[in-house]
């Protein structure tokens, strides 16, 4: 099985289209199964997050696993208590970009896309990896994840730059942390991580990592540039 992990989009629908044309075709160049797989933020910072949303809302699901990212859990918050404080926090914060997609203002955001991103996994375990949104905190290395600590964790926390991540003996995926010259990717006795988050609303660069289940880093990476 091929597992291609897209790190975080905000916005830039333009560089998941082409993403996943080049998806479909490496995979048509191997006789393996595949699975896609987005580690969050879809939405804020970059120009087209509804666009975005609505494509990955038609992916199928026996294909594509699209996980929570923290700008996600922001949305959904924020819909749910759209108090002034919470709104400025999310417009504040990239939100104003996504309500622009959508016309206009928090009102005006569909409530099905925040139905969906408040559904979305936060996280997604194969044979060799777990990928997630943002990282696995040290402090819970010995527990399973669906035990082992908040899942806003998962979405919100920022490893130390030396910090090579793993996850009992799993490469950890990641986002949410940019490099402009990712990815980077960090080698340890835990499993090490990957870091694909390339400030791509920024950059007009994404880099799809492609694993599979013989080892845990990615066997290669694939650019896509605007």
């Amino acid at each position: 099985m091929k597992y291609y992990a897209i790190g975080d989009l905000h916005g830039r629908y333009d560089l998941l289209l082409d993403a996943l044309d080049k998806i479909y075709d490496h995979a048509s160049r191997h006789t393996e199964g595949y699975k896609i797989i987005t580690l969050g933020d879809y939405i804020d910072r970059g120009p087209q997050s509804k666009q975005v949303i609505e494509r990955l809302m038609l992916q199928p699901d026996d294909v594509t696993i699209c996980l929570k990212g923290n700008h996600e859990d922001m949305a959904v918050r924020v819909a749910g208590n759209p108090s002034f404080e919470m709104a400025n926090w999310w417009h504040s914060n990239g939100g104003k970009a996504t309500w622009d997609s959508y016309g206009g203002g928090l009102s005006n955001v569909d409530p099905e896309h925040i139905k969906w991103m408040a559904n979305l996994p936060i996280y997604y375990e194969t044979e060799k990896q777990l990928f997630v949104h943002a990282g696995v905190p040290q402090s819970d290395m010995n527990l399973p994840p669906k035990k082992a600590y908040a899942y806003q964790d998962m979405m919100w926390m920022l490893y130390d730059k030396t910090t090579a991540g793993g996850w009992k003996g799993k490469h950890v995926v990641h986002g949410h942390h940019q490099f402009d010259d990712g990815p980077h990717v960090w080698y340890g006795p835990k499993g090490g991580r990957t870091d694909l988050d390339t400030w791509a609303y920024h950059t007009g660069r994404i880099v799809i990592g492609v694993f599979d289940d013989t080892q845990g880093p990615a066997k290669e990476f694939i650019e896509v540039k605007a």
